[in-house]
């Protein structure tokens, strides 16, 4: 006999004042240090001022902290609510960049409302993780391995990609198909199909390739040979490398970073504030910056795991892959490891709507974390 089953069983009945007992205050302690480094960094790489960077980005990380503790209190119910108006959202905005986007570095990232100047894709990101995790959650693992079932949440994560590549921002769009993928392996996708899926891509690189934008296929000419050009193409790598190298075991010391503070290192304050970071801080002070990130990681999963419904543990799961991706393609962009693709490193860098929306989404984590005991959804089971 086939039944279905609503589990309907209500939330823990807290009071504001008890949910915020609940927070857990050592991970809050971690996401303000790191927002301490990213005031000293972008300190430094005024110069030793305030302005233009550390000042107006503690200004949103106050509002940021605000806006995270009050979703961190706010039902997990509610905020299964919220996904398909923000998913929306993010996809009128995206299609408003193509239109009417302000154009920087090459690419139409960011549209101007109120003054303000937003990158919508940050914001899609986090509404795909929510609607992913909404969706999935009302889908038992049987029906998972259904192919059909997976036909439009599959579409849902292209549609955003495929956006995000138009800007062109091929860097993000790589990262939100990542996050997607994640979601669809955690949610019980089966591996036979993922190795279908991937199987192709192998040979469709040439494909890809000569779909590229003139500037990204010198991203990938530079980093295979970034000597090849070292005063054009080539120089940010480099530079990068240098600084990287120049800050020994324990670094050229605060404000003292010679390639940094004079001008040699581009973006320093966005893009390659890790390696600015690195050039005065040593090995020493870089590996605990990447301690730092790690320990956000690492509690992210934790919340994941002690999620008792599926909703929340796709959710942690979706939005802790984010901050990976994000940290990892940074890292690694910096290091010389991928090619340089413009993505910042999270808290750290200068950047107004990042900053809000990954508050935000630490905001989410730690509902996760606060609502772990919650279970609600419908499960589907079977008896014979």
């Amino acid at each position: 006999m086939v039944f279905e089953k609503r589990l309907l069983r209500a939330e823990p009945n807290l009071k504001i004042l008890g949910k915020l007992w609940r927070i857990n205050w050592l991970y809050v302690a971690l996401i303000c240090l790191l927002a301490g480094v990213g005031y000293l960094a972008l300190y430094s790489a005024a110069g030793g001022a305030d302005y233009p960077y550390a000042r107006p980005q503690m200004m949103r990380f106050a509002m940021g902290f605000v806006i995270m503790i009050s979703v961190a209190v706010t039902p997990l119910r509610l905020l299964a609510k919220l996904a398909w108006p923000l998913y929306g959202l993010g996809i009128a905005l995206l299609l408003a960049v193509l239109h009417m986007g302000h154009v920087g570095k090459g690419a139409e990232r960011w549209i101007i409302i109120g003054g303000i100047a937003l990158q919508p894709s940050e914001l899609m990101k986090i509404g795909l993780v929510l609607l992913l995790a909404t969706w999935f959650h009302k889908i038992s693992w049987k029906q998972m391995g259904n192919p059909l079932r997976l036909l439009i949440p599959a579409f849902l994560v292209l549609l955003p990609v495929v956006l995000v590549l138009k800007e062109p921002n091929l860097g993000t769009a790589v990262i939100i198909a990542c996050i997607g993928a994640s979601i669809f392996f955690a949610a019980g996708m089966r591996i036979w199909l993922i190795a279908l899926l991937v199987s192709p891509l192998p040979f469709a690189f040439e494909f890809i390739y000569s779909h590229l934008h003139d500037y990204q296929k010198a991203r990938i000419t530079t980093f295979l040979h970034p000597e090849s050009d070292p005063l054009g193409a080539g120089y940010n790598i480099i530079q990068s490398k240098i600084a990287l190298g120049s800050g020994g075991m324990w670094g050229q010391g605060f404000l003292h970073g010679t390639q940094g503070q004079l001008n040699f290192l581009p973006e320093k304050q966005t893009d390659f504030i890790f390696t600015m970071l690195a050039e005065e801080w040593g090995f020493v002070g870089g590996a605990c910056i990447i301690g730092l990130l790690l320990l956000l990681i690492l509690g992210g999963m934790i919340f994941a795991i002690r999620s008792k419904n599926q909703f929340g543990r796709l959710l942690a799961l979706g939005l802790t892959m984010n901050f990976f991706f994000y940290c990892a393609v940074n890292l690694s962009m910096v290091m010389g490891a991928i090619p340089v693709g413009g993505v910042p490193l999270p808290m750290v860098s200068y950047g107004g709507s990042a900053m809000l929306t990954v508050m935000f989404g630490f905001g989410l984590l730690l509902s996760v974390q606060v609502h772990k005991d919650s279970t609600f959804g419908m499960e589907k089971a079977k008896e014979e």
